[in-house]
Protein backbone atom coordinates (compact mmCIF):
# COMPACT_ATOMS: atom_id res chain seq x y z
CA UNK A 1 0.00 0.00 0.00
CA UNK A 2 2.82 2.37 0.91
CA UNK A 3 4.58 1.64 -2.42
CA UNK A 4 1.40 2.44 -4.36
CA UNK A 5 0.99 5.68 -2.44
CA UNK A 6 4.55 6.80 -3.21
CA UNK A 7 4.14 5.80 -6.87
CA UNK A 8 0.98 7.91 -7.02
CA UNK A 9 2.91 10.91 -5.69
CA UNK A 10 5.67 10.52 -8.23
CA UNK A 11 3.36 10.05 -11.19
CA UNK A 12 1.33 13.11 -10.28
CA UNK A 13 4.46 15.18 -9.80
CA UNK A 14 6.04 14.26 -13.12
CA UNK A 15 2.79 14.66 -15.03
CA UNK A 16 2.70 18.22 -13.68
CA UNK A 17 6.28 19.05 -14.58
CA UNK A 18 5.80 18.20 -18.24
CA UNK A 19 2.58 20.16 -18.55
CA UNK A 20 3.88 23.10 -20.56
CA UNK A 21 0.54 24.83 -20.41
CA UNK A 22 1.02 25.58 -16.72
CA UNK A 23 4.17 27.63 -17.27
CA UNK A 24 2.41 30.47 -19.06
CA UNK A 25 5.03 33.21 -19.34
CA UNK A 26 2.57 36.03 -19.96
CA UNK A 27 0.85 35.26 -16.68
CA UNK A 28 4.13 34.60 -14.91
CA UNK A 29 5.15 38.20 -15.38
CA UNK A 30 1.91 39.63 -14.04
CA UNK A 31 0.79 37.50 -11.08
CA UNK A 32 1.93 36.86 -7.52
CA UNK A 33 4.19 33.75 -7.46
CA UNK A 34 3.28 33.57 -11.14
CA UNK A 35 0.47 31.31 -12.26
CA UNK A 36 3.13 28.60 -12.45
CA UNK A 37 4.08 28.99 -8.78
CA UNK A 38 0.57 29.12 -7.35
CA UNK A 39 -0.48 26.04 -9.25
CA UNK A 40 2.64 24.19 -8.13
CA UNK A 41 2.04 25.13 -4.48
CA UNK A 42 -1.58 23.95 -4.44
CA UNK A 43 -0.82 20.77 -6.35
CA UNK A 44 2.05 19.66 -4.15
CA UNK A 45 0.16 20.58 -0.95
CA UNK A 46 -2.16 17.67 -1.72
CA UNK A 47 0.73 15.28 -1.07
CA UNK A 48 1.24 16.57 2.47
CA UNK A 49 -2.16 15.23 3.55
CA UNK A 50 -2.86 12.07 5.59
CA UNK A 51 -4.50 9.13 3.75
CA UNK A 52 -8.01 9.81 5.04
CA UNK A 53 -7.95 13.28 3.45
CA UNK A 54 -5.52 12.59 0.62
CA UNK A 55 -7.99 10.47 -1.41
CA UNK A 56 -10.49 13.34 -1.64
CA UNK A 57 -7.91 15.96 -2.63
CA UNK A 58 -6.11 13.60 -5.00
CA UNK A 59 -9.35 12.94 -6.88
CA UNK A 60 -9.79 16.72 -7.22
CA UNK A 61 -6.15 17.63 -7.78
CA UNK A 62 -6.71 19.10 -11.24
CA UNK A 63 -9.39 21.43 -9.85
CA UNK A 64 -7.18 22.44 -6.91
CA UNK A 65 -4.30 23.09 -9.30
CA UNK A 66 -6.17 24.96 -12.01
CA UNK A 67 -8.15 27.17 -9.63
CA UNK A 68 -5.13 28.15 -7.53
CA UNK A 69 -4.98 31.33 -9.63
CA UNK A 70 -8.64 32.35 -9.31
CA UNK A 71 -7.96 35.03 -6.65
CA UNK A 72 -5.58 36.77 -9.07
CA UNK A 73 -8.20 36.52 -11.81
CA UNK A 74 -10.85 37.98 -9.48
CA UNK A 75 -8.74 41.12 -9.12
CA UNK A 76 -10.10 41.91 -12.59
CA UNK A 77 -13.69 41.21 -11.52
CA UNK A 78 -14.23 42.20 -7.89
CA UNK A 79 -13.69 45.40 -5.93
CA UNK A 80 -11.95 44.67 -2.65
CA UNK A 81 -10.09 41.58 -3.86
CA UNK A 82 -6.63 43.12 -4.13
CA UNK A 83 -6.02 43.84 -0.38
CA UNK A 84 -6.56 40.15 0.41
CA UNK A 85 -3.19 39.34 -1.16
CA UNK A 86 -0.81 41.46 0.95
CA UNK A 87 -0.25 43.63 4.01
CA UNK A 88 1.97 46.73 3.96
CA UNK A 89 2.98 46.14 7.56
CA UNK A 90 5.70 48.79 7.44
CA UNK A 91 3.12 51.51 6.72
CA UNK A 92 2.14 51.55 10.39
CA UNK A 93 5.53 52.24 11.98
CA UNK A 94 8.41 54.67 12.13
CA UNK A 95 11.86 53.51 11.07
CA UNK A 96 13.03 52.04 14.40
CA UNK A 97 9.75 50.40 15.43
CA UNK A 98 8.88 46.71 15.15
CA UNK A 99 5.55 46.53 13.27
CA UNK A 100 4.69 43.25 14.96
CA UNK A 101 4.59 44.92 18.35
CA UNK A 102 2.66 47.91 17.02
CA UNK A 103 -0.04 46.36 14.81
CA UNK A 104 -2.63 44.30 16.72
CA UNK A 105 -3.00 40.75 15.45
CA UNK A 106 -6.74 40.55 16.13
CA UNK A 107 -8.98 42.18 13.55
CA UNK A 108 -11.30 44.00 15.98
CA UNK A 109 -8.38 45.52 17.85
CA UNK A 110 -6.70 46.60 14.62
CA UNK A 111 -9.94 48.20 13.40
CA UNK A 112 -10.27 50.15 16.64
CA UNK A 113 -6.70 51.39 16.33
CA UNK A 114 -6.56 52.22 12.60
CA UNK A 115 -10.12 51.92 11.12
CA UNK A 116 -11.32 49.32 8.65
CA UNK A 117 -10.79 51.63 5.67
CA UNK A 118 -7.11 52.05 6.56
CA UNK A 119 -6.56 48.33 7.03
CA UNK A 120 -8.19 47.57 3.69
CA UNK A 121 -6.12 50.26 2.01
CA UNK A 122 -2.86 48.62 3.13
CA UNK A 123 -3.78 44.96 2.95
CA UNK A 124 -5.54 42.34 5.06
CA UNK A 125 -4.00 39.00 4.10
CA UNK A 126 -3.44 37.51 7.61
CA UNK A 127 -6.98 38.29 8.67
CA UNK A 128 -8.39 37.03 5.38
CA UNK A 129 -6.57 33.72 5.81
CA UNK A 130 -8.37 33.30 9.15
CA UNK A 131 -11.72 34.14 7.55
CA UNK A 132 -11.11 31.66 4.75
CA UNK A 133 -10.10 28.93 7.22
CA UNK A 134 -13.35 29.39 9.15
CA UNK A 135 -15.33 29.22 5.91
CA UNK A 136 -13.53 26.06 4.86
CA UNK A 137 -14.23 24.48 8.24
CA UNK A 138 -17.93 25.21 7.77
CA UNK A 139 -17.85 23.79 4.23
CA UNK A 140 -16.27 20.56 5.53
CA UNK A 141 -18.84 20.34 8.32
CA UNK A 142 -21.69 20.71 5.79
CA UNK A 143 -19.96 18.42 3.26
CA UNK A 144 -20.47 21.21 0.72
CA UNK A 145 -18.42 20.07 -2.28
CA UNK A 146 -18.50 23.37 -4.18
CA UNK A 147 -17.23 25.38 -1.25
CA UNK A 148 -14.70 22.80 -0.06
CA UNK A 149 -13.04 22.88 -3.47
CA UNK A 150 -13.38 26.61 -4.14
CA UNK A 151 -12.20 27.63 -0.68
CA UNK A 152 -9.34 25.12 -0.65
CA UNK A 153 -8.02 26.49 -3.93
CA UNK A 154 -8.45 30.10 -2.80
CA UNK A 155 -6.87 29.75 0.62
CA UNK A 156 -3.87 28.09 -0.99
CA UNK A 157 -3.39 31.22 -3.06
CA UNK A 158 -3.56 33.65 -0.13
CA UNK A 159 -1.22 31.53 2.00
CA UNK A 160 1.24 31.42 -0.90
CA UNK A 161 1.09 35.21 -1.18
CA UNK A 162 1.75 35.62 2.53
CA UNK A 163 5.06 33.77 2.11
CA UNK A 164 6.38 36.43 -0.29
CA UNK A 165 8.50 39.14 1.42
CA UNK A 166 7.41 41.80 -1.09
CA UNK A 167 3.79 41.22 -0.08
CA UNK A 168 4.57 42.75 3.32
CA UNK A 169 5.78 46.22 2.36
CA UNK A 170 4.76 49.50 0.77
CA UNK A 171 7.87 49.11 -1.37
CA UNK A 172 6.21 46.08 -2.97
CA UNK A 173 7.87 46.47 -6.35
CA UNK A 174 11.06 48.30 -5.41
CA UNK A 175 9.46 51.53 -6.62
CA UNK A 176 10.70 53.40 -3.52
CA UNK A 177 14.31 52.25 -3.80
CA UNK A 178 14.97 52.40 -7.54
CA UNK A 179 14.46 48.66 -7.98
CA UNK A 180 11.31 48.67 -10.07
CA UNK A 181 10.44 45.17 -11.24
CA UNK A 182 11.92 43.26 -8.30
CA UNK A 183 8.54 41.82 -7.32
CA UNK A 184 8.09 39.77 -10.45
CA UNK A 185 11.82 39.04 -10.48
CA UNK A 186 11.81 37.41 -7.03
CA UNK A 187 8.60 35.42 -7.21
CA UNK A 188 8.14 34.71 -10.92
CA UNK A 189 11.38 34.94 -12.89
CA UNK A 190 13.41 32.82 -10.47
CA UNK A 191 10.85 29.97 -10.33
CA UNK A 192 10.35 30.20 -14.09
CA UNK A 193 14.03 29.47 -14.71
CA UNK A 194 15.01 27.29 -11.76
CA UNK A 195 11.97 25.72 -10.07
CA UNK A 196 12.02 22.47 -12.01
CA UNK A 197 15.11 21.48 -10.00
CA UNK A 198 13.58 22.18 -6.60
CA UNK A 199 12.41 19.64 -4.03
CA UNK A 200 8.66 19.74 -3.44
CA UNK A 201 8.18 16.79 -1.10
CA UNK A 202 8.12 18.75 2.15
CA UNK A 203 6.73 16.33 4.71
CA UNK A 204 3.33 15.94 6.27
CA UNK A 205 0.73 18.56 7.08
CA UNK A 206 0.37 19.38 10.76
CA UNK A 207 -2.54 20.58 12.87
CA UNK A 208 -2.80 24.35 13.38
CA UNK A 209 -4.56 25.22 16.62
CA UNK A 210 -4.73 28.99 15.99
CA UNK A 211 -4.91 29.86 12.25
CA UNK A 212 -4.61 33.62 12.82
CA UNK A 213 -1.45 33.19 14.88
CA UNK A 214 0.07 30.99 12.17
CA UNK A 215 -0.86 33.51 9.48
CA UNK A 216 0.98 36.23 11.42
CA UNK A 217 4.00 33.96 11.90
CA UNK A 218 4.16 33.56 8.12
CA UNK A 219 3.97 37.34 7.62
CA UNK A 220 6.75 37.90 10.16
CA UNK A 221 9.04 35.41 8.45
CA UNK A 222 8.36 37.03 5.09
CA UNK A 223 8.89 40.57 6.34
CA UNK A 224 12.12 39.75 8.18
CA UNK A 225 13.52 38.44 4.86
CA UNK A 226 12.69 41.69 3.05
CA UNK A 227 16.00 43.47 3.75
CA UNK A 228 17.94 40.67 2.06
CA UNK A 229 15.57 40.62 -0.93
CA UNK A 230 16.25 44.30 -1.61
CA UNK A 231 19.89 44.58 -0.51
CA UNK A 232 21.16 41.62 -2.49
CA UNK A 233 19.55 42.84 -5.70
CA UNK A 234 21.24 46.25 -5.24
CA UNK A 235 24.61 44.65 -4.59
CA UNK A 236 24.39 42.50 -7.70
CA UNK A 237 23.25 45.42 -9.83
CA UNK A 238 26.49 47.25 -9.09
CA UNK A 239 28.43 44.20 -10.31
CA UNK A 240 26.52 43.76 -13.60
CA UNK A 241 26.50 46.00 -16.64
CA UNK A 242 22.97 46.86 -17.76
CA UNK A 243 23.31 44.76 -20.90
CA UNK A 244 24.26 41.79 -18.70
CA UNK A 245 21.52 42.34 -16.11
CA UNK A 246 18.75 42.25 -18.71
CA UNK A 247 18.07 40.33 -21.89
CA UNK A 248 15.25 40.01 -24.42
CA UNK A 249 13.06 36.95 -24.91
CA UNK A 250 10.22 36.02 -27.23
CA UNK A 251 6.92 35.69 -25.35
CA UNK A 252 4.46 34.56 -27.97
CA UNK A 253 4.32 37.32 -30.55
CA UNK A 254 6.02 39.84 -28.23
CA UNK A 255 9.69 40.45 -27.49
CA UNK A 256 10.05 41.33 -23.80
CA UNK A 257 12.84 42.76 -21.68
CA UNK A 258 13.55 40.35 -18.82
CA UNK A 259 16.18 39.76 -16.16
CA UNK A 260 18.96 37.75 -17.78
CA UNK A 261 19.50 34.11 -16.92
CA UNK A 262 22.96 34.95 -15.56
CA UNK A 263 21.68 37.72 -13.27
CA UNK A 264 18.74 35.59 -12.11
CA UNK A 265 20.93 32.66 -11.16
CA UNK A 266 23.39 34.95 -9.40
CA UNK A 267 20.57 36.55 -7.39
CA UNK A 268 19.11 33.18 -6.46
CA UNK A 269 22.54 32.01 -5.28
CA UNK A 270 23.02 35.17 -3.22
CA UNK A 271 19.62 34.58 -1.60
CA UNK A 272 20.92 31.11 -0.68
CA UNK A 273 17.75 29.33 -1.85
CA UNK A 274 15.28 31.69 -0.14
CA UNK A 275 12.70 31.48 -2.93
CA UNK A 276 12.75 27.68 -2.92
CA UNK A 277 12.40 27.61 0.88
CA UNK A 278 9.48 30.02 0.85
CA UNK A 279 7.74 27.93 -1.80
CA UNK A 280 8.38 24.74 0.19
CA UNK A 281 7.02 26.41 3.32
CA UNK A 282 3.99 27.57 1.34
CA UNK A 283 3.26 24.00 0.30
CA UNK A 284 3.49 22.67 3.85
CA UNK A 285 1.40 25.54 5.21
CA UNK A 286 -1.37 25.13 2.63
CA UNK A 287 -1.71 21.42 3.41
CA UNK A 288 -1.72 22.18 7.13
CA UNK A 289 -4.51 24.77 6.84
CA UNK A 290 -6.64 22.35 4.80
CA UNK A 291 -5.98 19.55 7.27
CA UNK A 292 -6.73 21.75 10.28
CA UNK A 293 -10.04 22.97 8.87
CA UNK A 294 -11.07 19.35 8.29
CA UNK A 295 -10.16 18.37 11.86
CA UNK A 296 -11.99 21.39 13.31
CA UNK A 297 -15.05 20.30 11.29
CA UNK A 298 -15.03 16.91 13.05
CA UNK A 299 -13.12 14.89 10.43
CA UNK A 300 -16.12 14.28 8.14
CA UNK A 301 -16.00 11.28 5.81
CA UNK A 302 -15.75 12.69 2.29
CA UNK A 303 -15.95 9.42 0.37
CA UNK A 304 -19.48 10.08 -0.85
CA UNK A 305 -18.25 13.30 -2.50
CA UNK A 306 -15.59 11.60 -4.62
CA UNK A 307 -17.81 11.04 -7.65
CA UNK A 308 -19.94 14.16 -7.24
CA UNK A 309 -19.45 16.96 -9.82
CA UNK A 310 -19.36 20.66 -9.00
CA UNK A 311 -22.60 22.55 -9.50
CA UNK A 312 -23.60 24.41 -12.63
CA UNK A 313 -23.75 27.59 -10.52
CA UNK A 314 -20.08 27.30 -9.55
CA UNK A 315 -19.07 26.56 -13.13
CA UNK A 316 -20.88 29.70 -14.27
CA UNK A 317 -19.09 31.72 -11.58
CA UNK A 318 -15.74 30.56 -12.96
CA UNK A 319 -16.82 31.56 -16.46
CA UNK A 320 -17.61 35.10 -15.27
CA UNK A 321 -14.25 35.41 -13.51
CA UNK A 322 -12.40 34.19 -16.59
CA UNK A 323 -14.25 36.66 -18.81
CA UNK A 324 -13.36 39.55 -16.50
CA UNK A 325 -9.75 38.43 -16.36
CA UNK A 326 -9.55 38.23 -20.13
CA UNK A 327 -10.84 41.81 -20.35
CA UNK A 328 -7.66 42.82 -18.40
CA UNK A 329 -9.19 45.71 -16.43
CA UNK A 330 -7.68 45.14 -13.01
CA UNK A 331 -9.36 46.52 -9.86
CA UNK A 332 -6.88 47.58 -7.18
CA UNK A 333 -3.11 47.77 -7.30
CA UNK A 334 -0.86 45.36 -9.13
CA UNK A 335 2.56 44.46 -7.82
CA UNK A 336 4.49 44.90 -11.04
CA UNK A 337 3.15 48.30 -11.96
Amino acid sequence: MRKLFILSLLLAFFSFTVDKGINNSAHTCASSWGFYGHKRINRMAVFTLPPELFSFYKSNIEFITEHAVDPDKRRYAAEGEAPRHYIDIDHYVNEDEDPFTVVPEKWDEAVRKYSQDTLEAYGIVPWHIEVMTNRLTKAFRNKDLDNILRLSADIGHYIGDAHVPLHTTENYNGQLTGQLGIHGFWESRIPELIAEDWDYFVGQASYIEAPLNRAWEIIKQSHYALDSVLAFEKELTTAFDTDKKYSFENRGAVIMKVYSIEFTKAYNAKLNGMVERRMQQSIQSVGSFWYSAWIKAGKPDLEDLLSKPISKKLDEEFSRVNAAHNARKIKGRIHNE
